[in-house]
């Protein structure tokens, strides 16, 4: 459970958190990037019953910061255009069943930050998750790695190959000795 990328920590609270999409004729579960631009069903499940007695809130706001995976809660306190950056809020409310739900329409690509507020009962403590996650399309940055991966791969081919005769590095042998 502590490695399940699922499990967001609300303050010292966890939940499973996922997502449901309808693409073509299939639906698609996710729980860290929501696959299309399409209408989106959030599930929080609690894994603390202690939850269940709380008002809880679901909140959806654009990364327009760059913030990506290390946002926290002060970086969101910081924003000053927290209410315009808003995509989505589902108000507090109990969900004595356990399981919070949110539905919302995408309506485009990016990067997105979840936040989900709890505030204890009695006491007036509030416990936090801050979670990015992105919407729609291809993550760049896993491309970019990709071809680096390969060109390194490529090099180092080609120089332990010429060190050790595997077959390009005696194609580049022949080709020098005739250049002579």
């Amino acid at each position: 459970m502590e490695n399940d990328q699922c499990v967001i920590k609300i303050g010292f609270l966890k939940a499973h958190f996922f997502g449901y999409q309808r693409v073509s004729d299939d639906t698609q579960e996710f729980c860290e990037d929501a696959p299309a631009v399409t209408e989106s069903i959030f599930v929080i499940e609690y894994l603390h019953d202690y939850l269940k007695e709380m008002r809880v809130d679901f909140r959806i706001i654009s990364d327009v910061n760059g913030l990506g995976r290390y946002a926290n809660w002060q970086d969101i306190v910081a924003l000053k255009t927290l209410e315009q950056d808003t995509v989505y809020f589902l108000p507090p409310a109990v969900y004595p069943d356990g399981a919070l739900r949110a539905d919302y329409l995408f309506k485009e690509a990016g990067d997105y930050i979840g936040i989900v507020t709890a505030v204890h009962p009695e006491k007036q403590k509030t416990y936090r998750a801050v979670f990015y996650f992105q919407v729609g399309g291809y993550r760049y940055q896993y491309i970019a790695l990709l071809v680096a991966i390969l060109l390194l791969v490529q090099f180092l081919y080609w120089y332990f190959g010429s060190k050790h005769g595997l077959p390009n590095s005696r194609l580049l042998k022949t080709s020098s000795a005739e250049r002579r």
